[in-house]
């Protein structure tokens, strides 16, 4: 482990020992354990990457975005949820999509990277949980990972992934152009989503000859088209039944994709096995890995006795052999 590795280790351990310590909090209301939470939450965000290049996805304003959109919030669930003993950092009332590129050391760069879309019910986003510390999984292995800070809560209630698409779409298009610039290789960008998010990453994988936007520079005249996607407990993508929603059906063209879901989710596992059914039909490549129990939102951080928390390990084995390396 190298000094800065081991710093971060240090940091964490520190931090979560706090967090989850009912001594820390004595004597403090409510107020300041919220903040307190939000503060240690930010040091073992910070502390264990490199400060990313933040790039906008849109040169101006979003689609539909007013000027004076509200301001965005940060916040954490005031430490009523935590996973593997951390509390979850959250966004919400984002008008102004960003990319954030967290680069791997380059004697381990492989030129692939991964526009990560975090979950959060299309209300929020866990930005930490499955955004930032995916990007560094990511770095690991030796991908950009590319956290995408979509628009949340949804603009639209009867499609509630549209500002989303629209975002998603846009960034594969950002990064292919830019891929020179950033030593990424064009032909291996590929998106990554949980839950809402690992709706915005299929709907990007499935509906990329469908451009939900007006051309805004050159850059909306490249492919929009992912590489491969991995969807890890995808949620909202079949109906009130047990079939994929119509506009979901792929073809031979989408792209190879990774699927991980838990039996027992409440969400339900039915979007990964119906998706996976009807790639199957198509013939295009992809891996399913369903787990007995899990639930839902538990990103990568380990728990013991809970396989599904491990999945990065397939998920590693299955991008060596789809990118190449």
């Amino acid at each position: 482990m190298s000094l800065r590795s081991s710093f971060c280790a240090s940091i964490h351990r520190v931090c979560n020992k706090a967090i989850t310590s009912s001594a820390t909090w004595k004597g403090l209301g409510t107020l300041s354990v919220q903040a307190m939470i939000l503060f240690l939450s930010c040091i073992q965000a910070s502390v264990y990457a490199a400060d990313p290049k933040v790039v906008p996805v849109w040169p101006k304003l979003a689609p539909g975005e007013p000027a004076d959109a509200p301001a965005e919030s940060e916040f954490t669930e005031g430490g009523t949820r935590f996973v593997a003993g951390k509390a979850i950092y959250l966004l919400t009332n984002v008008s102004k999509p960003e990319l954030a590129i967290y680069k791997p050391e380059a004697s381990i760069d492989t030129g692939a990277s991964v526009i990560i879309c975090p979950g959060g019910a299309h209300r929020l986003l866990a930005y930490d949980l499955e955004g930032v510390e995916v990007a560094q999984w990511l770095n690991s292995i030796g991908i950009t990972g590319i956290v995408l800070k979509y628009r949340v809560p949804t603009r639209t209630p009867d499609f509630k992934c549209q500002a989303a698409l629209q975002d998603v779409q846009r960034a594969v298009r950002v990064v292919r152009s830019s891929a020179k610039e950033l030593g990424l290789d064009p032909a291996k960008i590929g998106v990554l989503g949980f839950s809402a998010g690992g709706e915005v990453a299929a709907r990007g994988a499935l509906q990329f000859n469908e451009t939900k936007y007006e051309a805004v520079d050159d850059a909306d005249k490249l492919s929009c088209r992912p590489d491969f996607a991995l969807l890890i407990y995808p949620a909202y993508l079949t109906g009130t039944g047990v079939e994929l929603l119509d506009e979901l059906k792929p073809t031979k063209d989408t792209p190879p994709t990774f699927f991980v879901h838990a039996w027992d989710d409440p969400v339900t596992p039915l979007s990964s096995l119906c998706l996976a059914t009807e790639l199957k039909k198509v013939g295009v490549i992809c891996e399913l890995h369903m787990y007995a129990f899990g639930g839902h939102g538990y990103g990568l951080r380990h728990v013991d006795g809970v396989p599904v928390t491990d999945w990065t390990a397939h998920a590693s084995a299955w991008l060596s052999k789809t990118l190449g390396k």
